[in-house]
């Protein structure tokens, strides 16, 4: 399975789920932290089964770790792999105090893309294009995926190598296993986890990344690693933890390349929408040919038909208000790596800007404000009980909330776009 993260959910709320847990990374100078490549791992010797005595002050913690012990040998990893990974290992509290207490992020896409594709960015991916230049250009030959994408994947995520992630992969996962709110999908990263250390690809103390699991500088987790990483350097390892970043590239590069990338065409365009543009028609899910759009009256932002590089979307992220964006098959491989619209308009947009173009033309309704997770559930409560199912109250804005959204507008006159904002929660009140 492709595993996917969604953060940044249609008006920019972050949450994690499994391809790669997203950094999104602190703008700043690319400086390199220090940290030493990873040392070629020992070859694996025989399964011999040393008992694990790990320092743990949570006795449950301890009762769950000898139950998953019997579990991952049963699936395969030799006791010497498992108890080597897990000596010393102790329940982080931290850990759990992070997933539960995970900021609301109530910003607005404009918001996040103004730090996501920031000049400080934009410049230091110019360098990063400049010094990794030799590296990329093979890489880009070898999976035919644009090296400006696969630089700006790596911005976003470490920006750029300079935030990886310090935190234990196996205490973390096995903490957030043990803790069962998400537990067999971690469990079930954990045992990759241990996994990629039998490989060798790797060893314990190297292991590294954010403490949700993902690793490395365009932040795998462990599942996706098994599946996806490559050896580009040829050196034996998959290592997307060491300073030199060819292996985390070229792996992110494959994991595009395997879902379709098509090298040289867009993500997708801004587009002029004609008066009177039917806005039903607008989504992810309403392909068309560019002819057909064409003939539809929508154009590039300099008047002209845009050019046909194969079924097209039209998407409106911030609604009839803002930009609109004609979005093409690229457009759904980068989701694959990060589900949110938000985070791949910036991939897009950062890749754009290192290819020399410019900024988006049409502003964003900056007077806008996103809407807090107990606004979305109060919309979709309201709109469930107008008649207008959202198929449940989450206070995520998916396709059924947006569907729900459009025949509310359509039915009360209202301009059909799908957009959860203030105003239309005040229209419903």
């Amino acid at each position: 399975m492709a595993a996917r993260i969604m953060a940044l959910a249609y008006a920019g709320i972050f949450s994690i789920l499994p391809v790669l847990a997203p950094a999104h990374a602190a703008e700043g100078p690319a400086v390199t932290r220090a940290m030493s490549p990873s040392p070629r791992p020992l070859a694996r010797p025989g399964d011999v089964a040393l008992p694990v005595v790990p320092a743990v002050a949570n006795s449950g913690f301890a009762r769950w770790l000898s139950g998953f012990r019997s579990r991952a040998l049963a699936q395969g990893i030799s006791a010497r792999t498992f108890d080597r990974a897990f000596a010393g290992v102790e329940y982080d509290a931290d850990v759990i105090s992070r997933d539960r207490n995970q900021a609301e992020f109530s910003r607005n896409l404009w918001d996040y893309l103004d730090s996501a594709v920031s000049e400080t960015r934009i410049r230091n991916g110019r360098a990063a294009l400049d010094s990794q230049a030799l590296v990329l250009d093979r890489i880009e030959a070898k999976y035919g995926v644009d090296k400006e994408v696969v630089v700006a994947i790596w911005g976003l995520e470490s920006a750029y190598g300079s935030y990886r992630g310090s935190t234990q992969i196996v205490p973390a996962l096995a903490t957030l296993a043990y803790d069962g709110r998400r537990g067999a999908f971690f469990e079930e990263q954990l045992v990759a986890a241990l996994r990629i250390l039998q490989a060798g690809d790797t060893d314990p103390r190297h292991m590294t990344g954010s403490w949700a699991g993902a690793m490395g500088h365009t932040q795998f987790m462990p599942t996706s690693f098994l599946e996806y990483a490559v050896d580009f350097t040829g050196d034996g390892r998959r290592d997307i933890w060491s300073d030199d970043p060819s292996d985390a590239l070229a792996s992110t590069a494959a994991y595009l390349a395997r879902f379709g990338w098509v090298k040289g065409r867009p993500w997708g365009v801004e587009v002029q929408l004609p008066k009177g543009f039917d806005y039903a028609h607008a989504g992810h899910d309403t392909k068309r040919p560019v002819a057909d759009w064409t003939a539809a009256g929508v154009r590039g932002m300099d008047g002209r038909p845009v050019a046909d590089n194969g079924k097209a979307a039209i998407l409106l992220p911030a609604g009839a208000r803002g930009p609109a964006f004609m979005i093409f098959q690229n457009f759904n491989v980068i989701e694959r790596y990060n589900a949110a619209d938000s985070y791949v308009l910036a991939v897009g947009h950062l890749s754009d800007r290192l290819k020399g173009g410019g900024p988006f033309q049409r502003d964003w309704p900056r007077g806008d404000r996103a809407l807090l997770s107990a606004e979305k559930k109060e919309l979709q409560t309201r709109l469930t009980a107008a008649g207008y199912s959202t198929q449940g109250v989450d206070g995520r804005i998916g396709p059924n909330t947006i569907d729900a959204i459009r025949a509310y507008q359509v039915a009360r006159g209202l301009t059909p776009d799908g957009y959860p904002s203030a105003d239309l929660l005040e229209h419903l009140r």
